[in-house]
């Protein structure tokens, strides 16, 4: 499939997709937002991508919505916004239930639905350089893109507010302290640390990291005996898999297993 606002290609399991609008901070129009819809349904599909990289072209992740496209909407900027928006959220809905690892690797700016793309992913390496704001407020917007949903998952309610409230640039250390960003590295390690990190995930057993994604997915919404119960559905379902038989062969006869993606 051709994308004309990012890049996609797969290689060794991992498919890598940059976010390709250098010229807009790679800024989110509706194009953007359709083609990494089909980007992520792509990696969804496809058997053979067991982790995802995302990156951005040029000095930044992504400077979320690109407000010179929504100034020249009109009156229409209602429907537009609702446009964008939903291909957006598609995209993140199917990126958080799929069975591959999505990793994020910011560099420069994460602002905006960029922040909320970030949050989004499973894992998140940083830049030094990366800077992180909620920013929407600061224009008189709203959140989108899972803001509201992981922000407060993940810093707390008390943080999450005033971030938004008060817009404030968090530094890529400051991230990490308040468990947005996974790790920080040097920025000329960024993408190679990324890529390292991918390989070593997509040799692993996908169907149990998907199973394991969703099950932290939906402990957020349950009580403790139904959450407990669909752990043990799962753990079970889990077992009739050749990864795991493999994974559990292995360990009992004292080798590396050797995964298949099955």
């Amino acid at each position: 499939m051709k994308y004309t606002t990012l890049l996609f290609d797969v290689k060794d399991h991992v498919a890598h997709i940059t976010l390709n609008r250098p010229e807009a901070l790679n800024a989110i129009n509706l194009e953007w937002s359709r083609d990494l819809m089909y980007a992520i349904l792509q990696c969804d599909e496809d058997p053979a991508i067991r982790a995802v990289v995302i990156s951005g072209a040029g000095n930044h992740f992504c400077a979320g919505g690109d407000l010179k496209s929504f100034t020249s909407q009109g009156k229409d900027l209602p429907f537009h916004i609702k446009e964008v928006t939903t291909f957006l959220h598609a995209a993140i809905s199917r990126m958080t239930r799929m069975d591959a690892p999505v990793i994020a690797a910011v560099n420069g700016y994460a602002v905006g639905a960029g922040m909320s793309l970030a949050l989004a992913c499973d894992i998140v390496l940083a830049a030094r350089s990366a800077r992180f704001s909620v920013a929407y407020t600061r224009v008189g917007l709203t959140p989108d893109g899972s803001m509201s949903y992981f922000l407060p998952r993940t810093v707390g309610l008390k943080r999450a507010l005033e971030l938004t409230l008060t817009n404030r640039m968090l530094t890529a250390e400051e991230a990490f302290g308040l468990g947005i960003v996974s790790q920080v590295v040097p920025g000329e390690e960024l993408l190679a640390q990324a890529n390292r990190l991918a390989m070593q995930l997509a040799s692993g057993p996908s169907k149990s990291f998907g199973e394991a994604k969703r099950l932290m997915q939906t402990g957020w919404n349950e009580t403790l005996e139904t959450q407990m119960e669909y752990e043990s559905q799962t753990i079970a379902r889990i077992t009739r898999t050749p990864d795991t038989q493999e994974g559990i062969a292995a360990f009992v006869e004292k080798r590396t297993p050797k995964y298949r993606g099955i």
